[in-house]
């Protein structure tokens, strides 16, 4: 666990994620930023931070682009780079390599990242009418599939090649409202049963309502800065040591295998071997369950298990808070929601809290290192991180 630096987390900000009606977007911001602010009083934002990047999916929710300006203007950074990301639900990990690009490249000292959406104001066919346009417009979009279908065909694909089930697919929804229970700013923060979760309409078979994360208003920002300027600014930094960023073909169909994501296998492999840390080193992840069957498909392409056994170590506990591998311990995006610009950060803040020892109920005991998977699309996009506590 020796890899290098390249960025330290000297702060983080995240809004309470829900329906958050009668807000705009850009006060939903300047909440994270606010808080992301106030963390770190040794920080002079207005003086010390040199760019921004943002991730945001969307115009069409609010009618409004420009996202980097609106969003700088908001948070009192007006005159800096203000830049705006976009790679579907990947959009803030993506912002969050540009973050590091900058500061690697020397560009910027200080910078912040962040990401944001507000879609609970659209109806949810307009949402997933939006969505969709993450997908192939003319061999998927116009046929009329939608994300829970094209899940839906890598869950059918998995079950028929490893005998997954229901069931074990269910039980990350009931693991991730667990969780959600214990984060005061998870949008569901009730405990959910298996038996809740196998009762409840289906949607794309096999995915149920429960199955499914949720439509969400959402900001999240991080403020990072070079590894030897971190204890100017907090005796408790983060190091960011790994980062990896793979694409695949925007359509599913093109692809020769449907029960794993080879943006993430790649991404991964950059990830660790810039880290050099190995999977049975990392200590808890933050993984992109869009779907619960995407948190088990993730398992296997992160190498938390092999190949077909996503299932076997959901039923085991180790992914549950106190198991071997707490994974999604802030609720996750099935329960602390998904607003899909901001996802990619608000998994940064959740590791930034773990590693600083400030996520209350839900700390992980003496978590060091910790990874962030954040894909877009059906697997177009994938970026993960590793994080390493400065303890």
């Amino acid at each position: 666990m020796n890899g290098k630096p390249l960025v330290s987390i000297i702060s983080a900000g995240m809004s309470k994620f829900g329906k958050r009606e009668g807000l705009l977007a850009r006060e939903i911001f300047s909440e994270a930023a606010y808080e992301a602010f106030t963390r770190c009083p040794k920080l002079n934002p207005k003086g010390d931070i040199k760019a921004m990047f943002i991730g945001h999916m969307g115009e069409a929710y609010e009618h409004q682009g420009h996202t980097g300006s609106a969003m700088a203007d908001w948070a009192g950074l007006t005159g800096i780079p203000a830049t705006r990301t976009e790679a579907a639900c990947a959009s803030s990990g993506a912002a969050l390599r540009s973050g590091i690009y900058a500061v690697l490249s020397g560009l910027a000292d200080v910078v912040v990242v962040g990401g944001v959406e507000k879609m609970t104001h659209r109806t949810t066919a307009e949402v997933t009418e939006y969505l969709a346009m993450a997908s192939d417009y003319p061999f998927e979009q116009w046929h009329g599939i939608t994300f829970p279908g094209l899940f839906a065909l890598m869950a059918t694909a998995h079950m028929h090649a490893y005998g997954t089930t229901e069931q074990q697919i269910a039980l990350a929804a009931v693991k991730n409202h667990y969780h959600g229970s214990l984060n005061p700013k998870a949008h569901m923060q009730k405990e959910i049963t298996l038996e809740t979760v196998m009762a409840s309409r289906y949607v794309a078979w096999p995915l149920k309502l429960y199955d499914c994360s949720l439509i969400t208003d959402g900001a999240s920002c991080i403020i990072l800065t070079k590894p030897e300027l971190a204890s100017k600014y907090t005796d408790q930094p983060v190091h960011i040591v790994g980062s990896g960023q793979a694409s695949d073909t925007i359509g599913l169909y093109e692809r020769k295998s449907f029960t794993s994501l080879n943006a993430t296998t790649l991404a991964a492999k950059t990830a660790y071997e810039m880290a050099q840390v190995t999977p049975q080193q990392v200590d808890l992840a933050e993984v992109h369950d869009c779907f619960t069957f995407a948190e088990l498909m993730a398992y296997e392409d992160l190498g938390f298990c092999k190949l077909g056994e996503g299932g076997k170590l959901i039923e085991s506990g180790e992914t549950r808070l106190g198991g071997r591998i707490p994974v999604n311990t802030s609720g996750g995006l099935k329960a602390k929601g998904h607003p899909v610009g901001a996802t990619g950060t608000a998994q940064a803040y959740e590791m930034y809290l773990q590693l600083t020892g400030q996520a209350g109920k839900r700390q992980v005991k003496d978590a060091k290192v910790g990874l962030t998977h954040n894909v877009g699309g059906s697997g177009a996009t994938s970026v993960v991180h590793i994080y390493r506590s400065a303890q």
